[in-house]
């Protein structure tokens, strides 16, 4: 009986890849999904994987989409938030970016593309900007001009990888690499964050209290409501700032003129990219940035669904660049492939594709609602900080852990310069010249990582 059982279960994983491939074509071969679905919301109700190229009755696709726009919420909302960008507009791109990405990989990637929080510094670098201060940014326009020549350079380096494969990547950024760079992207903002609240001791009471609860939300709840901590944590300290300020008078009320008078319908604030070298040169490293991070999330993506997606990892490179061009094109931000999402996958086995256009509908209706912006909008820099702080230290921490995955040995010394130096320069913000153009911290730290692997690993 057992080995019935399992000529049958090798049958199945025969068909599924025959389906996923689907010779060749470029989306694969749709089916319905066959097993029973008795929860969405805990692994252990999912008796059966929903696989890459299946697709669910449409009253479960639409709850499971609506669940991962909310997973990617959160942080797509905080970091325009961040960088003075129009929160509304970035939720709309992410929709509309989510979408083409199902396109352009023809459907056999699972991901959402939220608002890169790789971009913050290079942009507060650019434009002068004050992270978290809150309102627009008055210099926006040369940061998306910046953004868009990333995006194209990233797109570039995505067709490369679909012409020669991933092995040349996976060589240049070995884990040793990725979790460094990806560690700096934390580090180098956190300074800026902690000057951000640390104006007056209310702001930095708050920003704690917000830590303390989204903290909370991350170890005391369970399920889904776990993985909406950033969501759930900033509507609680909301609200608790709201009852001592509005209410009892203790600092600075929210202003709620804005959302009064803001329209339930309407288009959000476009802005047109202005191209200056300086800026260009300073955030077009970012794409390396966006490799290491998404290289790392296709890997996780291919673990959990038991799917080859590693072909397809040049589709999936070349659209985020391509989707992050368009984004900066309107006045949005930089987008890039969400974790929070992987990890919706990794609690519901849910991996159909189909569902995040779903997500990405949802989206695009949320951010034509100019009285939703505006809402967010009216979110006190306070807790905007402590939420920064939270997901700036979950950056750095999963930094460290490409490392424990990988089993980085550390004992060797070639391991330990290009992880140390690369980390201390990140987050001391060293930045080197090229004539006038300053590469920023994050982008020299990255070309420091880069150039030291291939220095001290070479033919490894």
């Amino acid at each position: 009986m057992s080995a019935q059982s399992d000529d049958v279960n090798i049958e199945a994983n025969r068909q599924f890849h025959e389906d996923f491939v689907n010779g060749g074509k470029w989306f694969p071969k749709w089916r319905a999904y066959q097993g029973e679905l008795d929860g969405t919301t805990d692994a252990e109700e999912t008796v059966e994987p929903v696989h890459i190229n299946e697709y669910l009755p449409a009253g479960k696709s639409i709850l499971l989409g609506i669940q991962h726009t909310f997973a990617m919420f959160g942080a797509t909302v905080l970091a325009p938030l961040l960088m003075g960008f129009d929160p509304n507009l970035a939720i709309l791109m992410s929709g509309i970016c989510t979408i083409l990405f199902f396109l352009m990989t023809g459907g056999r990637m699972p991901s959402y593309l939220g608002s890169s929080f790789a971009f913050i510094a290079p942009i507060a670098g650019v434009t002068a900007y004050q992270v978290g201060s809150g309102g627009a940014n008055p210099n926006l326009e040369v940061a998306l001009g910046g953004v868009m020549a990333c995006g194209l350079i990233y797109s570039a380096v995505g067709l490369l990888v679909m012409k020669t494969g991933t092995g040349w990547i996976e060589k240049l950024m070995p884990p040793v690499v990725t979790g460094a760079i990806v560690m700096i992207i934390g580090l180098n903002l956190a300074p800026i964050t902690i000057k951000g609240v640390s104006a007056n001791q209310f702001d930095a009471w708050m920003a704690t209290i917000t830590v303390l609860i989204i903290g909370g939300v991350a170890v005391f709840t369970r399920g889904m409501l776990r993985r909406l901590l950033l969501l759930v944590g900033l509507i609680l300290s909301y609200l608790l700032y709201f009852v001592l300020t509005n209410v009892m008078g203790l600092g600075t009320p929210i202003d709620f003129s804005g959302v009064a008078g803001a329209s339930w319908v309407g288009l959000p604030n476009f802005s047109s990219p202005t191209f200056d070298m300086n800026a260009i040169i300073m955030i077009a490293p970012v794409a390396f940035i966006l490799v290491a991070e998404n290289l790392g999330h296709f890997k996780a993506v291919e673990g959990m669904t038991t799917a080859r997606v590693t072909p397809y990892m040049g589709r999936a490179f070349f659209a985020d660049g391509i989707a992050t061009t368009l984004s900066a094109s309107v006045g949005g931000t930089g987008v890039t492939t969400y974790a929070e999402n992987i990890g919706v996958m990794a609690v519901t086995k849910v991996y159909s594709t189909t569902i995040f256009v779903l997500a990405g509908i949802v989206a695009v209706l949320l951010g034509l609602s100019p009285k939703f912006g505006m809402i967010i909008q009216s979110i006190p820099s306070a807790l905007l900080g402590g939420a920064s702080i939270v997901v700036f230290g979950l950056i750095t921490v999963a930094g460290a852990k490409i490392w424990i995955d990988n089993k980085i040995d550390f004992s060797k010394n070639s391991n330990l310069i290009i992880a140390s130096a690369t980390i201390i320069m990140g987050a001391g913000n060293f930045a080197l010249h090229i004539g006038s153009f300053d590469l920023g911290g994050i982008g020299t730290a990255t070309l420091m990582a880069i150039v030291l692997n291939l220095l001290f690993n070479h033919g490894k």
